[in-house]
Order: structure tokens, then C-alpha cells, then sequence
């Protein structure tokens, strides 16, 4: 890697986000801290339970369209890969890309990050490689190659995007649309309405990893904030929401409780859940229209 970076740190604003969103009622906390090192490991998990079909659908679609995208993306191309994670799915791309300049991963877990970056520096040696360590949610500088390309092209895949709330999801786009320019493209994943059951599942596997996913914020804000969540006290609840087309991620107390963050006590009723994510779905139609919005 010839260079690394880091922007947005989100030590200084973890705390001030886990105060105000347990003051809120609802409770709420934001999905983007799910993502410490342990964290991002149990998502990797849980993209391999047979139950959540998002990641074996859109590999499935990138292997069987990557040399069409590949023709259409061009040469001398930089891709710049938001919410990169593991890697895996640029692989598809770059091996049909003829003569790529470098690769910008962003993500918000630093460790994985650069590890990842690494692996695939010695995949791809020619390959600029410049991750970018960063809450990708907000405006973020880019680096600049060594090579000036042709054009940038942006790459969301997975359903991120229907993490954002639509207003946000908007902005989010904007900004993209600013940072690769009019002759810029972008390859965007997003996942469709179906049967309630499929969706519920993939969100609520059997073995639990999902539940383990929604839990270690608590753990994280134990162990970053001073809080003394005892997640024996909180089970994992996922529910679609019909009238807003979205699966919501809950913690729901199962008793009566009270919680410390640093000197602040919040308060927990029976029953009473912490909002901790969104998934919105959408129909072609749906997203095209969100999409021009932007």
C-alpha cells in the first residue's frame, strides 16, 4: 500500500451519539458503531449463514456480469469501493478490468481495512491501493493517485444503502456524484421487496451470529464508553415494517433496568427496545425514483 489514511475518527463523537440517542424515546443508537474489528468480523459471519441471501445473490450477479460491467467501466479507471469490508466482491471486478489505476476502499473499521488492503496488494501488485480509513456517511477527502485516471468509478455494493434513511440516502448519493465528477459512474447494490419470511430470516439466523452482532454495541459501549450493559438482560429482535418497507433491528430489554455510560443513567422498561437499524428494501421503481433525486 502507498498510502494510508485516516479522517472522521469517531472516538470523540461515539459518546456523544450513545448519550443523545438513549435520551431519545424511542431509544436509538446508530448502526455505523456496529462496526469496531469485532464487529466487522461477526458481519463477515453472517454473510456466510445460508439465511442471508444479500451476499451470495450479488456475487452470483457480479460473476455472471462482470465482463459487460468490466466493458462498460472502461480503462484506466479508479475505483473507489465505499464500506469495503473484506474485499471480496472487488475481486470479481479487477479481474476484468483492463489496466485499472488504483483502488480507494473506504471503511470504518480500520483494521480490517488495512488488512484487507493488504491481502489484496499482494493479489494485484500493480495496483494502487490507497484505503482510507473513515465514516464514510460524511464528507470525506480523497487521495489523489500517482496515475491521474480516465474516471472514477464509485462501487457500493452489498444493501447498504438501505441503511439510510431516504433523505439521507439522497445526500449520500450527492456527495458521491460530487466526488467522482459527470464523467463518473456508479455500481450500486440494493436489495428487493420479498416474502416477509426469507426477509425476517436473514436477519435472525438460527445459529445466533446476528443477534451476536446486535448485542456487541453494547459490548462496545461497555468497553469504550464505561457502560455496564449486561447483555444477558437484552435479547435480539428483528421486524419488518410493512408500511415503510424496512426490516428493523431492536435490543429489547427483558426486564426492568437501569443503565451507566459514563456518570449518565438511562432507564429500561420491560419490554422496552433500543432501535438499532434500518433495511430499507425497495422495487426498481422505487429506487430509481430515490435515486434521481439525487
Amino acid at each position: 500500500m502507498k498510502q494510508q489514511a485516516s479522517y472522521n475518527r469517531i472516538d470523540n463523537d461515539f459518546l456523544n451519539d450513545v448519550i443523545e440517542g438513549l435520551s431519545q424515546n424511542p431509544k436509538t443508537l446508530k448502526p455505523k458503531y456496529f462496526y469496531d474489528n469485532r464487529g466487522a468480523q461477526l458481519f463477515t459471519e453472517i454473510c456466510t449463514t445460508p439465511e442471508y441471501y444479500p451476499t451470495r445473490t450479488e456475487i452470483k450477479i457480479l460473476n455472471q456480469n462482470a465482463e459487460d460491467i468490466a466493458s462498460q467501466i472502461g480503462d484506466n479507471t479508479a475505483l473507489i469501493e465505499y464500506g469495503s469490508g473484506a474485499l471480496e466482491k472487488i475481486k470479481i471486478l479487477l479481474d476484468f478490468l483492463n489496466e485499472p489505476v488504483g483502488l480507494i476502499p473506504v471503511d470504518i473499521s480500520e483494521d480490517q481495512l488495512f488488512e484487507s488492503a493488504k491481502n489484496l496488494e499482494n493479489l494485484y501488485p500493480d495496483l494502487e491501493i490507497l484505503p482510507v480509513a473513515a465514516d464514510f456517511t460524511k464528507p470525506i477527502p480523497i487521495p489523489e493517485f500517482s496515475h491521474p485516471p480516465k474516471r472514477y468509478v464509485a462501487f457500493f455494493p452489498g444493501s447498504t444503502i438501505g441503511n439510510f434513511e431516504p433523505d439521507l440516502a439522497i445526500q449520500f448519493l450527492e456527495g458521491v456524484t460530487k466526488t467522482i465528477g459527470l464523467d463518473g459512474l456508479l455500481l450500486i447494490g440494493f436489495d428487493l421487496k420479498k416474502d416477509i419470511e426469507t426477509l425476517l430470516a436473514a436477519y435472525d439466523d438460527q445459529r445466533g451470529i446476528t443477534s451476536s452482532f446486535n448485542k456487541n454495541l453494547l459490548s462496545r459501549i461497555n468497553d469504550e464508553l464505561g457502560g455496564n450493559f449486561n447483555l444477558d438482560t437484552f435479547e435480539h429482535v428483528a421486524r419488518y415494517n410493512e408500511n415503510k418497507g424496512r426490516i428493523e433491528m431492536h435490543l429489547k430489554s427483558t426486564t426492568e433496568q437501569t443503565v451507566l455510560i459514563n456518570k449518565e443513567l438511562f432507564e429500561f422498561l420491560e419490554g422496552e427496545t433500543i432501535h438499532t437499524e434500518n433495511c430499507y428494501k425497495f422495487t426498481k421503481e422505487s429506487f430509481t425514483a430515490m435515486s434521481s433525486k439525487a
